[in-house]
């Protein structure tokens, strides 16, 4: 688990996700917070990775940049450290 930072109440109704999209995080009281296309390299999140508040955020834009260039998560990201 980790603390995410969201600023609205928008959350995605399960029960209208189209069958090309599954679900890959949720809050503790079983809220969709993010969601992924089953073929393609697409992810989504309802929350800010980018905020300050968001508990090892930096890693997740780290992991997502590293996907983006056909890394494995964890890669360094050229020009940038921590």
């Amino acid at each position: 688990p980790l603390v995410g930072t969201r600023y609205h109440s928008l959350v995605i109704d399960e029960a209208g996700l189209p069958e090309c999209l599954e679900v890959s995080a949720r809050t503790e009281d079983r809220v969709v917070m993010g969601v992924r296309h089953r073929t393609a390299l697409v992810e989504g999140v309802q929350f800010h990775p980018e905020s300050v508040l968001t508990e090892h955020g930096r890693a997740i834009l780290r992991n997502f940049l590293a996907l983006a260039r056909g890394q494995a998560p964890g890669a360094a990201v050229e020009g940038r450290e921590g």
